[in-house]
């Protein structure tokens, strides 16, 4: 090795102050970057953790309405005095429920015309419209359809029972039947398909709720001969 090169060498060893110091920043710079790191998704993940969290208290919040009966937000209960109403039915005239007074009554609320379940509950009201007569027991059905649809309905099915049209939704949200319903993951207000029996006193004798067709006329015509 000549001279030159021992003299460079000799000024810049390995542990010299210049050296110590870059290792040092580079050190601290890694540590800055690592710490950055670190933290950034800590910070996520907590923001995530809150959101879930809210979430899931929102959906608590939504379940626990549905859960809460329809009849708490109309009042109406069994025992109560039933709500008058004036509404138009199918053939365009007036029907009240002074039109019944000492009679017994089955008013059965569904959500559409014309769709599948609202047909065969429509169909089964009229199958035992007889049984009910003979029971002295009317029946009305009652949606938020406009009279036309009522009355399309009406003849494509040759329905038997009367079909009063709400689309005021004053006489559903009277007898709990108007409310918050969900599909396909979404909620909104419609028709809850709900049956009330009105006895001889004008008192609601008897309420179901989430009605499921299968079967339901015959359980209310059961019920009307009961009173």
């Amino acid at each position: 090795m000549s001279k030159k090169s021992q003299t460079k060498s000799s000024k810049r060893p390995s542990g010299s102050p210049t050296a110590k110091k870059k290792t040092l920043k580079t050190r601290a710079s890694s540590q800055t970057r690592s710490a950055k790191t670190q933290r950034t998704p800590a910070s996520k993940s907590t923001a995530s953790l809150a959101k879930a969290g809210s979430h899931k208290t929102a959906s608590k919040q939504l379940n626990s309405s549905k859960s809460a009966p329809a009849s708490s937000k109309s009042g109406l209960a069994e025992g109560h005095k039933a709500p008058a109403f004036r509404l138009l039915r199918d053939g365009g005239d007036v029907v009240t429920l002074a039109d019944y007074a000492g009679q017994k009554l089955v008013l059965f609320f569904y959500p559409r015309a014309d769709t599948p379940g609202c047909t065969r509950e429509a169909i089964d009201f009229t199958r035992l419209a007889s049984a009910f007569a003979a029971a002295g027991t009317a029946v009305l059905g009652i949606s938020a359809d406009p009279l036309k649809a009522q009355e399309k309905f009406r003849d494509k099915h040759s329905l038997g029972v009367a079909l009063l049209s709400d689309e005021q939704h004053e006489m559903l949200e009277a007898y709990g039947a108007w409310g918050e319903k969900s599909m396909y993951g979404k909620t909104f207000l419609g028709i809850l398909r709900t049956t009330i029996l009105v006895g001889a006193d004008g008192k609601v004798a008897k309420i179901w709720r989430n009605v499921r067709v299968d079967g339901h006329a015959d359980a209310v015509l059961e019920a009307a001969r009961s009173l």
